[in-house]
């Protein structure tokens, strides 16, 4: 099973930038569709962005669309999110979420679709 570790969260004010990273080990991270979620305090888990395991196609929520980027890099087992014009409503705890998939054009915005899950990062916007 594929394990995975997410950095990059702290505090930000409105309108900055922040950039997560996922490391990922124990697995080729090819053979994984990769997702982000979050979740705020009293709030359910919220799916935010997807993508395949080529990264031929990308997905997201309508709340960050426009506004957060997912990439991949394969041959560094990472994906990241790049997080603009950022929003107080933005504040949560950010998981990235794997799916072993053989279907390479694939991506996944369900959360229990995912077979690994990071322990999370918390991203807070000062408004």
């Amino acid at each position: 099973q594929v394990q995975l570790v997410e950095s990059g969260g702290g505090l930000v004010q409105a309108g900055d930038s922040l950039t997560l990273s996922c490391a990922a080990s124990g697995r080729a991270l090819g053979r994984y569709a990769m997702g982000w979620f979050r979740q705020a305090p009293g709030k359910e888990r919220e799916f935010v962005a997807a993508i395949t395991r080529t990264a031929s196609s990308t997905y997201y929520a309508d709340s960050v669309n426009g506004r957060f980027t997912i990439s991949r890099d394969n041959t560094k087992n990472t994906v990241s999110l790049q997080l603009y014009s950022l929003k107080p409503e933005d504040t949560a705890v950010y998981y990235c979420a794997a799916k072993l998939t053989m279907y390479s054009g694939y991506y996944y915005y369900i959360a229990d679709e995912y077979d690994a899950w990071g322990q999370g990062t918390q991203v807070t916007v000062s408004s």
